[in-house]
């Protein structure tokens, strides 16, 4: 499942190549036909993305909420929508306007909202690190949510209502630059802990939505690096601890896959 720096460089794109414009919108699969009628031609006049949901606000009024979900993904086109390749496989929908084309295939979810229907999901999520942190105020909601619960870490890492667009990679990633058990409760966690972890979310993501890839080695953050080298512990279990030596050892944890040092993160 894509993480919340690739739906914001989704969000940058449409931002770069479709805001301002009008834009044609139709569904190959028709699965999105009457959602696609409601917006077609009209102006598309804003695109943000908060954790991994995208939002395209057009000039009507009316949004329309993408979750890529698993087996989500885009197609790009530098070619105007009359110009666009041929469809090819199950199309929810097809954006253009006279420059650019995009096709999205195999979402969770793409709706059309009303502006208080997204505000509402809005409301559900919790902070994004990528979006302003006016006045310190996303980053207290995460620092209070978490220290509010007695869920593990590890797990409230991955609750889209606690903090937003952080999924597998950044979650065991993030704890291990933490040293922070991912089994720890949140409400044993100190304040400086956790604002810690939110500072390095910040960190991390934009680096991932500059690069287009998930680094989280510090001296690989602004240089070229091969993938096997771009993490400290995500994929590398049963392999030494690049920090101590310790084997990296992955479990099951809340349906997901964990991985961790348990030498570095005192597990």
């Amino acid at each position: 499942m894509p993480e919340g720096h690739s739906v914001h460089r989704t969000a940058n794109q449409f931002k770069t190549q479709f805001v301002g414009t009008e834009v044609s919108v139709f569904s190959p699969q028709g699965r999105f036909d009457a959602g696609a009628a409601k917006i077609s031609g009209s102006k598309l006049v804003s695109s943000s993305a908060c954790g991994k949901q995208l939002f395209l606000v057009f000039e009507n009024n009316l949004a329309i909420r993408i979750h890529l979900g698993i087996y989500g993904k885009w197609n790009f086109y530098q070619v105007g929508f009359d110009d666009a390749p041929e469809i090819w496989g199950q199309v929810r929908a097809r954006f253009g306007n006279e420059n650019f084309s995009a096709d999205l295939r195999g979402p969770t979810v793409c709706e059309v909202l009303t502006r208080p229907e997204m505000k509402a999901v809005l409301a559900r999520l919790g902070p994004d690190p990528l979006n302003p942190d006016t006045g310190g105020r996303q980053s207290l909601r995460f620092i209070e949510k978490v220290a509010s619960s007695k869920t593990a870490i590890g797990a409230l890492l991955m609750n889209q209502q606690v903090i937003s667009g952080i999924g597998n990679v950044y979650r065991a990633e993030i704890l291990f630059r933490a040293k922070l058990n991912p089994f720890l409760p949140g409400n044993q966690i100190s304040e400086s802990k956790l604002r810690e972890i939110w500072d390095d979310s910040v960190l991390l993501m934009k680096v991932g939505v500059k690069r287009g890839v998930m680094i989280t080695r510090d001296q690989y953050l602004t240089k070229k690096v091969s993938k096997a080298d771009r993490n400290f512990v995500y994929k590398r279990e049963g392999m030494d601890c690049l920090e101590c030596g310790h084997s990296i050892q992955l479990q099951m944890f809340v349906a997901r896959k964990l991985y961790f040092c348990p030498n570095c993160q005192n597990v």
